[in-house]
């Protein structure tokens, strides 16, 4: 199967090239270098967001209908590449890759007109109601209760590891509506239209890198309207599965880890190796290197074969394999990041982190984000289902598949 980008898009390309090199102010580029997560800095992000959506570039994989670009895949999978090209600052995916795509498939036209336009522009943003103290992979087994009454649901329990909920003004949530039954059988999906209703407290939790990305949220008698349920009740299981295929493989992520080896490749230039000469130099070193790039590479094979139309993109283990993949790719990343910055990178330096704080790093920028991005990376084989649910997940489909 061919996957290779022809002739005919390069001036596409130069296109996307073009914009990118002049379209971004200063703060959003220092945004991108400055990103250490899956989330970048959330101003700046949704200031690049805006200039996209003027351009009409801000949601490449939406349909044309609800504000998408119409773009093939292959032209998507480039916007990706020059974007990391020149480590601008990707934009945050709650609501472009997983509520507003989930909602395009399953909201009624009502809260498609009400709440897409919205998503597009960054006027609003969506934080993850999801894992809670004692449901996070085994999340069929939340708690936190939503009960009818009349036109509103009740809701009384807490979330955890809700990212960027402080700085959100909506919120899509799992709740339980029945305790009868099989307990993913009991679940609803409901759209909280803002985060500051009486009785709802969110509360911020600082990261191992210093930032406080994940907030707790605690709900006493938080009175929402049923208008903002997707699914029928009951139902919000299967909608939880379906938005989770958006977020575990809703874009492509070989163009960043590519990016990273490069920054890598030339840090290790100008870093001691412990027996003499420059890192970059030493025989273990680039056989390492040389071993990640391979996966990265081999990585970026199974993405554009699904880009291409291979039949395993409809395989329902795909999504399951690439978010398996991506995060591991990303944790041995970060790691030879550290193996290079080494003792530089061990000083947490929040403010020459902070984007216009003015502050001066100590040692190079690359060694400013090793240390926060390693730390940031522990969670990813954690988060959006552990690495080994998403392996199960594999097994299973596959061998149902096969029998």
């Amino acid at each position: 199967m061919n996957i290779e980008f022809g002739p005919e898009l390069e001036s596409f390309r130069q296109e996307v090239a073009a914009f990118l090199d002049t379209a971004p102010t200063p703060a959003i580029r220092e945004a991108g270098r400055k990103t250490t997560s899956v989330f970048a800095p959330f101003e700046e992000a949704i200031a690049w967001q805006k200039i996209l959506n003027a351009k009409g570039w801000a949601a490449p994989a939406w349909p044309k209908e609800y504000g998408g670009t119409g773009w093939s895949v292959e032209q998507r999978y480039i916007f990706a590449e020059e974007c990391r090209k020149r480590q601008l600052p990707p934009l945050l995916p709650n609501c472009l890759q997983m509520v507003g795509p989930m909602l395009i498939d399953l909201g009624t036209e009502e809260q498609k007109r009400k709440h897409l336009p919205p998503i597009l522009a960054g006027d609003t943003y969506w934080t993850q109601g999801y894992s809670e103290p004692n449901a996070g992979s085994d999340l069929a087994s939340l708690q936190c209760a939503a009960v009818s009454d009349g036109d509103d649901y009740i809701i009384n329990g807490s979330k955890i590891w809700t990212t960027l909920a402080h700085h959100s003004n909506r919120m899509f949530m799992l709740v339980r509506t029945d305790k009868t039954g099989k307990k993913q059988e009991g679940i609803t999906f409901l759209l909280l239209e803002r985060t500051d209703y009486p009785g709802m407290d969110i509360r911020p939790i600082i990261g191992l890198d210093g930032f406080p990305e994940q907030c707790e949220v605690f709900f006493d008698n938080v009175r929402v309207p049923k208008s903002g349920r997707v699914g029928a009740e009951n139902d919000g299981w299967s909608v939880a599965k379906h938005l989770l295929k958006h977020e575990r493989g809703g874009s492509a992520a070989s163009p960043a880890l590519l990016h990273s080896i490069a920054r890598i490749r030339e840090a290790a230039k100008t870093t001691l190796s412990p027996f003499g000469g420059a890192l970059a130099d030493d025989a273990v070193f680039q056989r390492d290197l040389g071993e990640l790039e391979a996966d990265i590479l081999s990585y970026r094979h199974f993405e554009q074969l699904a880009i291409s139309g291979h039949p395993m993109v409809r395989d329902a283990a795909y999504p399951s394999m690439n978010k398996t993949m991506n995060s591991e790719l990303s944790q041995r990343v970060s790691i030879m990041m550290t193996r290079v910055s080494g003792i530089e990178a061990v000083p947490l330096q929040l403010e020459a982190l902070s984007v216009g704080s003015n502050v001066a790093p100590l040692g190079s920028d690359f060694d400013l984000i090793a240390m926060p991005y390693y730390l940031n990376t522990r969670a990813t084989s954690i988060y959006a289902g552990t690495n080994e649910v998403q392996r199960d997940l594999i097994a299973r489909t596959v061998l149902a598949a096969n029998r």
